[in-house]
Order: structure tokens, then sequence, then C-alpha cells
């Protein structure tokens, strides 16, 4: 998800995509510790992808 795309959602939305991607997150690193990881790759585009909803988010509280 890019930057733009975040910026463009509301804050409840990027909240709830913060907890839908971090599920998924999790799930992930349990199928790696199982040996059952296809795209290990995944981890990191996902842990950016929180990164940058929560940098959008903290960017609004200070515009605030």
């Amino acid at each position: 998800m890019k930057v733009k795309e975040i910026r463009e959602l509301s804050t409840e939305e990027i909240n709830a995509k913060i907890k839908e991607t971090k599920e998924e997150l999790f799930n992930l690193r349990f199928q790696q510790a199982t040996g059952n990881l296809e795209k290990p790759s995944r981890i990191r585009e996902l842990r950016h992808t929180v990164a940058r909803m929560k940098t959008v988010l903290k960017e609004r509280e200070i515009n605030e």
C-alpha cells in the first residue's frame, strides 16, 4: 500500500488496516516458524506497510 493511498483513508480505516496487517503478519511469522512460508519477502513488506500507516497517523496527530 502506497503512502498516497494511506493518506486518502480516514483515521478509523487506517487503524483497522493496521490491525488486519498485524494479524496477517502474525500468521506469516507462524508459517515461517513451521517452515511453510512461501514468500518470505511478504513479512518485510507488511512491516513497512504498518510503519507507513503509523507514520501517517502520527503526522495527523501532530497537525491537529
